[in-house]
């Protein structure tokens, strides 16, 4: 998407009636899949690019600079706002702003970052720990500085319900949107009585995360928005997806010696042409 245009969209968004659905994608690909089934933004998460890109979990193997340009690739193939995992700005407050600058340039329209001390993990797992508040209110501040464009869109994630407890975590949301932070993030509650608490005490639009096998209760799009969320992400349910059919293509061609049959289930040859622009690209000569 134009750099100047993902996040002015972004926030149009966030100012028109109803819950935003977003998808996570672990690489262009499979946001080109987002983009075409008429989603109106793409997530970009740490769990799904450090598993794609380097076959490893997310326990703060990614560097920036490798996310960075996870996100410049995206973002320069979708014409819709990339919401970018920028975890917790890979350092100190100086880091924090050369993270903003590099997803900023990269493309992105948005960018989470989070609280968790370094190195981080995925909000899901246990035994997370988490800075002190100020230091979370700094960074966020020193995030708000860094970016050139005013309409780019800051989400502040705590991790802190795990370690702290609920009332911390609103605490700590509430006072990173109030340093500049656009929209409050709660990763990981862990029964629906705190969804339903979260959005009477946050005083700021709302992002939640619906990771199925996690510890956060799954609701549905509506009940969400009932609730008072602004923006909802299934984060690694493409990735999840794509690597169970994978491992059943694997064994028919394994135990039966062909995967024509299963391929019929599967997007066409022809349908993934299409969505990669193939003939577009190949007339390209004649065009000119």
């Amino acid at each position: 998407m134009n750099q100047s245009s993902g996040p002015k969209r972004l926030r149009q968004l966030l100012t028109q009636s109803g819950i935003i659905r977003s998808l996570g994608a672990h690489d262009v690909f499979t946001a080109l899949v987002v983009e075409q089934a008429g989603f109106e933004t793409v997530f970009i998460g740490g769990f799904g690019t450090s598993a794609s890109m380097l076959g490893l979990p997310d326990i703060n193997f990614l560097s920036v600079s490798e996310m960075a340009d996870a996100v410049r690739r995206m973002a320069a193939r979708v014409s819709i706002p990339v919401i970018a995992d920028g975890d917790t700005g890979h350092g100190d407050l100086h880091n924090v702003q050369r993270t903003v600058e590099l997803f900023e340039s990269a493309g992105a329209s948005a960018i989470l970052l989070e609280d968790q001390v370094m190195p981080k993990r995925c909000g899901h797992f246990a035994n997370k720990q988490v800075v002190p508040t100020e230091e979370m209110v700094l960074k966020i501040k020193a995030a708000v500085r860094a970016k050139s464009d005013p309409s780019f869109v800051i989400f502040a994630r705590t991790d802190a319900r795990q370690m702290n407890g609920l009332d911390d975590a609103i605490d700590r949301v509430n006072r990173c949107c109030d340093a500049g932070a656009d929209i409050a993030f709660i990763e990981a509650p862990e029964s629906l009585k705190e969804l339903e608490e979260i959005p009477k005490r946050v005083k700021h639009p709302l992002f939640v995360n619906m990771l199925t096998g996690g510890v956060t209760p799954i609701l549905s799009v509506k009940e969400l928005e009932q609730l008072g969320y602004k923006i909802v992400v299934c984060p690694i349910e493409s990735l999840m997806v794509c690597a169970r059919a994978m491992r059943d293509l694997c064994e028919s061609w394994k135990t039966t010696g062909r995967v024509d049959k299963l391929a019929t289930a599967a997007m066409s040859f022809a349908e993934v042409k299409k969505l990669l622009g193939v003939e577009e690209f190949l007339k390209l000569r004649e065009r000119l």
